[in-house]
């Protein structure tokens, strides 16, 4: 494997994980639920990185989350709480400790600290 790759579906989605995301783990969006050729496109993004889908709690992310297990089956599964109303809603204090979990992050990742004081 060649570090990991990260898949969301929209751009918020991406700008909150951004914020406490390193650079260097790419994140991909399916912009809603993907066709056949944006499907190709991810993995060709993808390639041999570990893949970790980040979609929302909601019936349209669980069925994004079900056409991508069938590209990426192996992949990863970050969840929100349904309560938070979407990815790009989720505290990233939440985000950060899925991530940490899985190992993407380590402990002296940038903290939701970092993140509000940023304005």
């Amino acid at each position: 494997m060649d570090g990991f790759f990260v898949i969301v579906e929209g751009k918020n989605d991406a700008k909150r994980l951004r914020s406490f995301l390193p650079e260097s783990i790419p994140i991909a969006m399916t912009y809603g639920t993907p066709g056949q050729d944006r499907l190709i496109r991810l993995r060709w993004l993808a390639r041999n990185r570990q893949v970790v889908l980040v979609t929302d709690a909601d019936p349209a992310g669980r069925r994004i989350r079900r056409i991508l297990k069938e590209v990426f089956p192996d992949a990863w599964d970050i969840y929100t709480k349904p309560g938070f109303n979407g990815v790009e809603h989720t505290p990233v204090d939440y985000m950060e400790d899925r991530f940490r979990r899985l190992g993407i992050l380590g402990e002296d990742a940038k903290t939701s600290e970092d993140y509000t004081s940023r304005g």
